[in-house]
């Protein structure tokens, strides 16, 4: 049991950080949503233009920060990559656009649920699919090749790229003499809704660091059950939705059901098809949008890749009209997401080692 201690302590911190912010003025049920923040990221830069979602968000800012104070302190950061880092950023975008099919990554998703919203047990069937199909793969020998050490200033160049966003973030900075951006923010919608940068940067920052000392991953959790029945990882998640269940219920914002959840639909078929290509993209990665995250900060460059990638395919889902809305999802965003699970598959299949 004291094996567990750690990751268990962590999960419910990360629960609580999550109800506090919503309490603090993040949307409902999206205290930390690693998906629709880096989409409010692209927004904010321009790179899709839903008026709606644009808000650099300091959460996703802070992980990474955290995650490298972590390192730093623990001797583990190193500037790592070359493990087919191309491919590593498409995969990244395939990620994305299945994570908006469902509005929410694998964190999103338990949060959903810990605040009532049933959709999220069609999207955790989903994404149990997807990662049980990429451990078929792996056991098969599926395999990006590996990282290998790279020059010490490839292990900043994501770090100093998110402190040029805080920047622009507390400063407001606006290169339009109009004001039209970019940078933009959104005057209405979730991009308008947030908490305090400080509170919202330090929550970012703890979730990072504790995430990068206990490996926080619900698809490492869900893999390793699969495969040597190891539950270590998935403890962690269970005390995320434990105690921000309990946060949601005291603060009375538990509301269970389908219908009227904040930021969901319930087209379930296409629920359960997008965070299968979250879960399957995820296997493929080594790791869920969270992880990339914290791999990022701990200098691995091809997760780096993978971070931007998910913000490139957040472009594209709303510039292609590939993401849902709370009206549901369009003809184009469920022939995307069709097309994500073929060319999952296909690099699973193309990449094993024979």
């Amino acid at each position: 049991m004291n094996r567990y201690k750690g990751v268990v302590a962590a999960g419910g911190l990360v629960g609580l950080f999550a109800v506090l912010l919503v309490t603090l003025g993040n949307p409902d049920n999206m205290g930390f949503c690693i998906a629709c923040f880096e989409r409010d990221i692209a927004g904010a830069l321009g790179l899709h233009r839903a008026a709606v979602v644009q808000y650099i968000r300091p959460e996703i800012l802070g992980i990474v920060f955290g995650a490298m104070f972590a390192s730093f302190i623990f001797k583990e950061f190193r500037s790592e990559g070359g493990s087919a880092p191309l491919l590593r950023f498409f995969i990244g975008m395939v990620v994305m656009i299945g994570a908006l099919a469902f509005l929410g990554c694998p964190l999103r998703m338990v949060l959903r649920l810990a605040g009532g919203d049933l959709n999220a047990l069609t999207a955790m069937a989903g994404f149990v699919s997807g990662i049980y199909a990429g451990v078929y793969f792996l056991k098969r020998g599926f395999n990006l090749d590996r990282s290998r050490q790279q020059h010490r200033y490839n292990a900043w160049i994501l770090p100093l790229v998110f402190a040029l966003l805080f920047f622009l973030l507390v400063f407001r900075v606006r290169f339009n003499p109009a004001g039209e951006g970019p940078i933009f923010f959104s005057s209405s919608g979730p991009g308008s809704m947030y908490a305090p940068v400080v509170i919202a940067l330090l929550a970012g920052i703890f979730t990072g660091f504790l995430s990068q000392r206990t490996r926080l991953c619900l698809m490492g959790g869900s893999r390793d059950v699969f495969l040597v029945r190891d539950f270590y990882l998935l403890s962690g998640f269970a005390a995320i939705f434990i105690v921000a269940l309990a946060g949601n219920l005291i603060a009375g914002r538990f509301s269970i059901g389908f219908l009227n959840q904040p930021a969901a639909h319930s087209e379930h078929l296409w629920n359960f098809l997008g965070m299968s290509v979250v879960g399957l993209g995820s296997v493929l990665l080594g790791g869920c949008p969270l992880r990339q995250l914290v791999l990022a900060g701990r200098g691995n460059s091809d997760s780096s890749l993978s971070v931007l990638g998910m913000i490139a395919g957040a472009a594209v889902a709303h510039n292609l009209n590939f993401a849902a809305s709370p009206a549901g999802i369009g003809s184009w965003g469920k022939t995307a997401v069709v097309v994500s699970i073929a060319v999952l598959l296909l690099i699973a299949a193309g990449n094993r080692e024979i």
